[in-house]
């Protein structure tokens, strides 16, 4: 319904530390995903599924070409699955609040990847994703 809306085209989007607690800003972002009718792959070792969807441990298991990745872990943890991201080619990387690191930004820019600072629900919600 959101998607027709607001007639945006329908992404294949990581949603890098998906959290199956409701109450978490990369859960409601899977939900918000899903519902503006993205194809949604949340990776989170720790977890089966987020939001009914199944979850896969980590990014070298992704077999989807990806447009978006859209993370919810800290620097530190990216850090270690940087290649393997820039092995997807998404079209861009969205650092959510609190994930931002102008190292790992510089790394996908180099790699032609675009990346912008910004929060996944905001940009769906007004119409920028």
């Amino acid at each position: 319904m959101f998607a027709e809306k607001t007639k945006i085209a329908a992404e294949t989007v990581v949603v890098l530390g998906a959290s199956p607690k409701p109450e978490r800003y990369s859960f409601k972002a899977v939900k918000l995903l899903t519902d503006c009718g993205h194809k949604v792959l949340p990776v989170n070792p720790y977890h089966p599924e987020v939001a009914g969807i199944a979850c896969v441990a980590g990014v070298d298991q992704l077999q989807d070409k990806v447009d978006t990745v859209s993370v919810y872990v800290r620097a530190d943890l990216l850090s270690k699955d940087i290649a393997k991201i820039i092995a997807l080619a998404p079209r861009r990387v969205i650092f959510n609040p609190g994930t931002e690191s102008d190292e790992m930004a510089a790394a996908f820019n180099k790699a032609g990847i675009a990346t912008e600072d910004a929060c996944t629900l905001v940009l769906l919600r007004t119409g920028q994703f």
